[in-house]
């Protein structure tokens, strides 16, 4: 085996505390699983902010969490008051939507919703699901 001077020591040294950083740095970005408004029993929203955006006919974006504990629902008695991204970072959530449109979104799926459908959606998993929006807010 080879021996270790003090610039290698200091230099793993350095590299596994780097590592750790990064580590508590990508443990701090966890997707909230609570916290934010109550819209519905076991349904909080997370607001994460709002910008300028630069794409024509929309004067800003928004992004918002839609957080369901196990089982929880939320229906929309009201159209979407504007077109939406959606997708799914956590769990499993079936979504219905006005226009005939059933599915069950699993982590990573991703989906529109167009200004004035009606969607319903359901935790059907064991664990907690996150429906990430992007708003695409019109001027």
């Amino acid at each position: 085996m080879k021996a270790v001077n003090r610039r290698a020591a200091l230099s793993l040294g350095l590299a596994a505390t780097s590592a750790v950083l990064v580590a508590a740095d990508a443990a701090a970005q966890q997707i909230p699983t609570a916290g934010g408004n109550e819209v519905a029993p076991g349904v909080h929203r997370v607001e994460h902010g709002k910008r300028e955006s630069m794409i024509p006919g929309y004067k800003s974006v928004s992004m918002v969490d839609i957080v369901y504990q196990p089982k929880a629902k939320l229906a929309s008695g009201n159209p979407m008051p504007n077109d939406m991204v959606c997708h799914s970072p956590e769990g499993e959530l079936r979504v219905k939507q006005s226009e005939g449109m059933e599915f069950v979104a699993k982590p990573g799926d991703l989906w529109t919703c167009k200004k004035g459908i009606l969607e319903e959606t359901e935790n059907i998993g064991a664990g907690v699901a996150i429906m990430r929006i992007i708003n695409l807010l019109p001027a």
